[in-house]
């Protein structure tokens, strides 16, 4: 079941008692439902959690666990999705996030190595904004849309194979138990 495997990796509301910088939240960690493993709490939470990590926000974490509590979604795991885009996956996603929303608006694809990255006012930095922004917005609404329904689907497939497995079981089980009682002797 895939509740057993995401356990292994989820922190528990116990564990996170303990950290001393969470002190705030204290009262979310004994509220059942945001701590639920269930295929509706993930399949949600993976969509919070991907939108989130796609769209470049100051606190896209808090955004994230605000938003699972609002629609009763796992929180561990919506704020765990936030680090797909990490100092290692950022340029790739971003890169493709410009290119993206500069096809969705016509919009000339500038060379990088022409924007002086260190400067936030630059009006070639300022210029890619409108087209980064549009592609990290559709890029966050298929990955949100995409990850709702895998998340969704592998749930639904897992439970459709452990029922056909145990019917399979069920059925040898009372195929051997019928060939014992016609071989028993009367």
């Amino acid at each position: 079941m895939p509740k057993r495997s995401l356990r292994k990796f989820l922190p528990t509301p116990a564990r996170l008692k303990g950290v001393k910088g969470l002190g705030v939240f204290r009262d979310l960690f004994d509220r059942h439902e945001l701590w639920h493993i269930s295929r509706t709490s993930i399949a949600r939470a993976t969509a919070i959690g991907l939108f989130c990590a796609m769209v470049p926000l100051p606190g896209q974490m808090i955004v994230a666990v605000f938003v699972a509590i609002r629609v009763g979604a796992n929180v561990p795991l919506a704020f765990s999705l936030i680090f797909i885009t990490n100092p290692l996956t950022m340029p790739v996603i971003y890169l493709a996030a410009y290119l993206l929303g500069s096809a969705l608006l016509n919009a000339p694809v500038i060379d990088a190595s022409a924007i002086n990255w260190l400067d936030p006012t630059s009006p070639e930095l300022l210029s890619i904004w409108p087209s980064f922004l549009v592609g990290c917005f559709v890029m966050g609404v298929l990955a949100a849309f995409f990850g709702y329904f895998l998340a969704d689907g592998l749930w639904r497939m897992r439970i459709s194979q452990r029922i056909a497995d145990r019917t399979r079981r069920r059925r040898e089980r009372r195929a051997k138990e019928k060939r014992g009682r016609e071989n028993k002797p009367l």
